[in-house]
């Protein structure tokens, strides 16, 4: 009886078991089906807490696209800037864990910045006690991981249609009205490589292999392709911190600039800006994230007239163009544009040709004081050149002219220039025809040191890739001190002591990296950064900076395009008239 009464107490025991077990299985799977998140409610990796009224509400908020030009979509309120912020509704919770690092940028039409949330309906109660903001709810598809090396590097180049870049290679011939382009347009805008019938002369000159015969105006060929080769590249326009437009502007206005009107040389820029403004990627920051690459200065995009006579083309003064960067051999004075270095004759495929011919630009014997190559400008008034000429011509113990007048060909031929400026300690760098020179970048691939008579030359142009101190490679000579015949050129080069000639032209070497363009068929030197790489990073950088005013509700406006007459004055100096 005993036994029968404990075997039914037992079995009662087991069904009021397996009831509790099937309970709280129902329960468990009750509150994971309707409200995930109370059971991650207490982990809190960063200590970022936000309570909303519905998930959906704020997914739904993070597509609106209706956005003013000229500005990102809304932010949300400052107290973004805490840890511990609590935002309340209605007593539901979602525990949200992110990194200390807010996601990128969502490049795309009509999408927030991911680290902004947003909804009428949600009400805050913050208490601010962290500096990073939070990452807004993931979007998996347009998250960018902190891992990930190329976050915030990532590019975006369009697929132009063909008439804005492939057609002009193919009628390379009419590019210039006096110079047949196809050949400088071979090798992906290298040009023909450089040969001679004596090797021996090329061997002594330049040695190794990575030397073409490139022409000044290929730029815009030569970048496109190297950014073809760029390893941060992305066919996702919503992960890219900028998008690249590879017109060739240049070639483009270069076959129009002489005999055409100006109906013909503003039709390809603005048929360009009615393709772009109509893009979903332009109105994510209504072009504040485009750039571009001339291969002509930026004077030759910025004419101000309709007047047939007048010079150049209108595409930096479009109205979509004034919310793009233009990066240009040479800039002009308005504040979207940044020159890059002109392209030189060398490029490398390999680190170790860089760091070979860095040896031998060291070891060099230099005969002669200083140098010019170029002609005289007797058009133009206020130029120089004609008294830079004289006082060489006056030092013929000192000086060596390469006289580069019409007909002459000594300037066109690459071995004669490197092997003039490589016979020389100082290189002049007078303004010609505008204010820079390709001969710049050419002296200092050969070790000469550049003596600059305009800060418009170089100090204010390329403060990318040149040194912040001029003084460190360069001489300057005010202009009007020539101009007054205050100054002798030798005599203010003589002066200045061995010891500082030695570390000016040791600071002049350790630039060549950055100053020349590697081959595009190469892929890139190994750690140094050449001039794609470093004018890329500084594009990216200026974007970022635009973004993040931007996003601060400081809308940089009118003065991302704007003229700045003061830009050409030397740095750290007074104007003098």
């Amino acid at each position: 009886m005993e036994k029968t009464q404990w075997i039914a107490g037992g079995n009662k025991c087991r069904n009021h078991l397996w009831f509790v077990l099937t309970a709280s299985f129902l329960i468990f799977l009750v509150l994971t089906c309707t409200d995930y998140s109370s059971l991650n409610s207490g982990r809190n990796f960063n200590r970022v807490t936000y309570f909303i009224t519905n998930l959906q509400i704020v997914t739904q908020d993070q597509d609106q696209n209706h956005h003013p030009p000229n500005s990102l979509p809304p932010a949300a309120s400052t107290d973004f800037l805490a840890s511990d912020q609590t935002r309340t509704t209605n007593n539901s919770s979602i525990t949200i864990t992110s990194k200390s690092t807010p996601a990128p940028y969502s490049v795309g039409q009509g999408r927030q910045p991911n680290n902004v949330i947003s909804s009428n309906k949600t009400k805050m109660a913050t208490s601010v006690i962290y500096t990073p903001p939070p990452q807004a709810i993931p979007n998996t598809k347009h998250q960018i991981s902190d891992s990930d090396s190329c976050s915030g590097r990532y590019i975006y180049v369009y697929d132009l249609p063909k008439r804005f870049n492939q057609d002009l290679l193919k009628n390379c011939h009419s590019l210039h009205k006096w110079t047949d382009m196809c050949p400088y347009m071979s090798n992906m805008g290298l040009g023909p490589k450089l040969t001679d019938k004596s090797s021996k002369r090329r061997d002594r000159l330049l040695g190794g292999k990575g030397w073409f015969a490139t022409n000044q105006f290929s730029l815009e060929v030569i970048f496109h392709n190297r950014m073809k080769k760029y390893k941060c590249l992305t066919n996702d326009s919503s992960l890219a911190s900028a998008i690249f437009v590879p017109f060739y502007a240049g070639l483009d206005v270069g076959q129009y600039l002489w005999d055409y009107n100006t109906s013909i040389r503003d039709a390809s820029p603005l048929e360009l800006m009615k393709w772009l403004s109509n893009r979903p990627e332009w109105k994510t920051m209504w072009g504040k994230d485009h750039f571009l690459v001339g291969g002509r200065i930026a004077w030759d995009f910025r004419r101000q007239t309709e007047d047939d006579s007048a010079w150049g083309s209108k595409l930096m003064f479009l109205p979509e163009s004034k919310n793009m960067t233009l990066l240009s051999i040479e800039s002009s004075l308005w504040s979207n544009e940044q020159a890059i270095p002109y392209p030189t004759y060398f490029h490398p495929s390999k680190e170790s040709q860089v760091s070979e011919w860095q040896r031998r630009m060291r070891k060099l014997k230099r005969p002669y004081l200083f140098t010019f190559a170029g002609a005289p400008r007797p058009e133009y008034k206020e130029n120089i050149r004609d008294m830079v000429i004289s006082q060489c011509q006056s030092s013929t113990k000192h000086c060596k002219l390469v006289g580069c007048y019409h007909g002459a060909n000594k300037c066109d031929d690459p071995l004669n220039v490197m092997k003039v400026f490589q016979s020389s300690v100082f290189c002049l760098q007078p303004s010609g025809d505008s204010f820079t020179r390709r001969s710049i970048f050419d002296s200092i691939l050969a070790g000469c040191i550049p003596v600059f008579f305009h800060p418009g030359s170089a100090y204010v142009q390329y403060t990318w890739h040149f040194l912040s101190s001029p003084s460190k490679y360069s001489v300057f000579i005010f202009e009007n001190d020539i101009k007054e015949k205050k100054v002798m050129i030798n005599e203010t080069l003589l002066r200045i002591p061995k010891a500082k000639v030695e570390a000016m032209r040791e600071e002049v070497i350790r630039m060549i990296p950055r100053i020349i363009y590697a081959d595009p068929r190469a892929p890139g030197l190994e750690t140094l950064e050449d001039a794609f790489d470093i004018a890329v990073k500084g594009l990216l950088d200026k974007v970022k900076k635009t973004r993040w005013d931007m996003e601060a509700g400081r809308d940089p406006g009118n003065a991302f395009s704007q003229l700045k007459g003061t830009k050409f004055d030397m740095p750290g100096t007074k104007r003098r008239e």
